[in-house]
């Protein structure tokens, strides 16, 4: 009997594949990734610069064990099947197991599946295909990419300030938070009025004089229109307009994150991990299956099977009447569509129906992408807008109402959605009506909303700045480096934030900015195309970019230490304040010459033990005043809290949690008690 091979990524995936394959079949995994570029030759990027950027790969540490087992494995096996991820990182997992296992053309075989469930997987088996070069000259393109600006940068932005790294789409996303960070603190708030009059079933706020729009800014100009205003209105127009309402797509990777983000209180971190075991498995009460397709994607295509069953659905469950259309999105650029929208791997396996087997966090976002992708194969909502103008002396005001006539896709998605009826009472043109109160109100003009997670992946989507695999990664990694804190669920970039972002800028904003980033994934898209040459692409890009980085060491300065306004007792030179391992810390400047360190320890109100090294997190200001709480061992570690931590761990997760009014909040998860 022959022996059939498969390498997986995951050990979760062997058990379910392996069930649905057979005997016939062994399953393994790879836990991963198995190789990674070197770090030798020039700078340490692990590719040869002057021989078409030829990579020098190596075995992950701890992986060397891995790939001596699996070459055992396959050794043995008649063919090997490789059924790594269906993405191009995928795709290049599965050309380093076939290069480092040293497969034989003629003995082994790729699959990809979207879905962990049994049709899905043998549908694969019968599609087999060889490894696509394209798609992994694409991925290892954009790893030898990341490489070399991360390596190159980073060692920049150490030496030159007080961060510890600096990457290709992490610093575009840092630039994006400190700009909109300056539009706040440059924004110059404009007073303006409003004017709302009261009646018995609804309320009018004036928009208008005659025929032209009218805007009040101050009091004065309000009160001029109140006194030229009667308690009597005429209704002027009543005009009602029937509209359909249809439902989103399905989830892609950033909306899955965004409405985990908005609706559920999730970090793209924590959706992406509940999501990973959604597709990988979930042990039922008679068997284990992947519960939603692959999670990386950009593509809103459904699957026409899929579509078939919840047609299927629909008529069965809410009637032929909520059986909707398939709905075809514009073609964006940089949509890579090799696989799915995310959906559920079945339309019968409801929320309720698998709630006993899943923890709470991982039902609440299957029964968000269960209905959002049921909703989006649903009717159109019907709903009936009425608008009412009313006149007063040539004043005119507005008030609006919807009905809704049909529900359509609500049927199954009003708790995702505000939509609800607005009900005007019924009133004919010509009609007065008596005002109970006019009301003014002053109002300012407020400056942007500082970006929370979802904004900032939802921004970065639409610029085309990385890709499904890269928006919970960069968000994550930005808050490790103490680059932004988290404030109200918002991004504040720290001092340090700025500071990057401005000496980078210095050298780099013909490279550093949304244009060149997205452009650049545009290159990576046409290298999976096969209609660029990868190494092409390395080389102009290296060619522009190693003498920016050149110029740089030279050009970019290291910004001076602030003077104490004392003299150095030993030398007279001024004393600064510079930085070391347990903070700041009072010294000479003219060291090394002279190695005075001014012995008055600065009191420090030590809140608690920091959890992340052996520091302490003490009270701190930063640079514009505001009280937050950061480990004394800064810049070595950056753990920073805004609310005051307690010292204590959350139950739900082990980070710290922290106090803020009456109420103790985890300063990682959704965890919250009453003090």
């Amino acid at each position: 009997m022959s022996k059939k091979l498969v390498i997986v990524e995951s050990p979760h995936k062997t058990g379910p594949i392996g069930n649905y394959l057979g005997k016939d079949y062994k399953v393994v995994a790879s836990k991963g990734h198995i190789r990674d570029l070197s770090t030798k030759g020039k700078f340490g990027f692990g590719v040869d610069t002057e021989d078409h950027f030829k990579p020098d790969y190596v075995a992950i540490k701890g992986k060397k064990s891995v790939i001596t087992e699996l070459k055992k494995e396959a050794k043995d096996a008649d063919v090997v099947y490789l059924a790594t991820d269906p993405d191009r990182e995928g795709e290049a997992i599965s050309w380093h197991l076939f290069d480092a296992l040293g497969l034989k053309e003629d003995k082994y075989e790729r699959v990809v599946f979207n879905e962990i469930t049994k049709n899905a997987v043998l549908e694969a088996f019968k599609n087999q295909r060889k490894i696509d070069q394209d798609l992994v000259n694409s991925q290892e393109t954009r790893r030898i990419l990341d490489r070399i600006i991360g390596f190159r940068l980073s060692k920049l932005v150490q030496s030159k300030t007080a961060g510890s790294s600096a990457g290709r789409v992490q610093s575009i996303a840092l630039k994006l938070i400190v700009d909109r960070e300056r539009e706040i603190e440059a924004f110059n708030a404009e007073e303006y009025w409003t004017i709302t009059s009261i009646f018995d079933e609804l309320e009018a706020d004036l928009f208008g004089y005659k025929k032209e729009k009218i805007e009040l800014k101050n009091e004065k100009e309000t009160d001029a229109v109140l006194d030229k205003l009667s308690s009597s209105f005429m209704i002027e127009s009543v005009d009602k307009k029937k509209k359909n309402k249809a439902a989103k797509y399905p989830f892609i990777t950033s909306t899955m994150q965004q409405d985990a983000s908005n609706k559920l209180g999730f970090t793209s971190k924590k959706t992406m991990s509940i999501a990973q075991k959604l597709y990988e498995g979930i042990a039922l009460e008679d068997e284990t299956v992947g519960l939603i397709s692959y999670m990386r994607t950009d593509s809103i295509r459904l699957s026409d099977d899929f579509i078939k069953e919840t047609y299927a659905f629909i008529d069965k469950n809410y009637g032929k009447e909520y059986i909707g259309y398939v709905k075809k999105g514009k073609k964006k650029e940089n949509v890579q569509d090799a696989h799915e929208a995310i959906r559920p791997t079945s339309i019968h396996r409801t929320p309720m129906s698998v709630k006993p087997f899943l923890t709470p966090d991982e039902y609440k976002l299957y029964r968000m992408v269960y209905y959002r992708a049921l909703a989006s194969l649903m009717k159109d909502a019907e709903t009936e807008n009425t608008t009412i103008i009313l006149d007063n002396n040539d004043y005119k005001f507005k008030t609006t109402g919807q009905i809704i006539t049909f529900d359509g896709y609500l049927k199954v998605y009003k708790d995702y959605e505000d939509t609800k009826d607005h009900i005007l009472p019924n009133i004919e043109v010509g009609q007065a009506l008596e005002s109970e109160e006019i009301n003014k109100e002053q109002h300012f003009t407020k400056p942007p909303a500082r970006y929370t997670e979802a904004k900032l992946i939802k921004e970065m989507e639409e610029l085309g700045i990385g890709r499904p695999s890269t928006y919970a990664p960069t968000m994550d990694l930005l808050k490790k480096r103490g680059y932004v804190l988290v404030t109200e669920k918002k991004f504040v970039p720290t001092e340090i934030g700025f500071e990057i972002t401005d000496k980078l800028q210095q050298c780099f904003s013909h490279l550093i900015n949304v244009d060149y980033t997205a452009g650049m994934e545009d290159d990576l898209d046409k290298i999976a195309e096969g209609n660029r040459i990868w190494y092409e692409v390395l080389e102009a890009f290296y060619k522009e970019f190693e003498p920016s980085v050149k110029e740089a060491f030279d050009k970019i300065e290291k910004e001076a230490p602030k003077e104490t306004g004392e003299k150095c007792p030993e030398c007279g030179h001024p004393l600064v304040i510079r930085k070391g391992r347990y903070g700041e810390f009072v010294a000479c400047s003219n060291f090394p010459e002279c190695k005075y360190i001014k012995q008055e320890p600065k009191e420090e109100a030590i809140i608690c033990d920091c959890p992340n090294c052996d520091g302490k997190i003490i009270e701190k200001k930063s640079r514009r005043g505001k009280v937050f709480y950061g480990c004394n061992n800064y810049p070595k570690c950056k753990t920073a809290y805004w609310d005051k931590p307690t010292g204590e761990k959350c139950p739900d997760c082990s980070a710290m949690l922290t106090i803020k009014k009456d109420k103790i909040k985890c300063s990682s998860c959704d965890y919250e008690k009453e003090v």
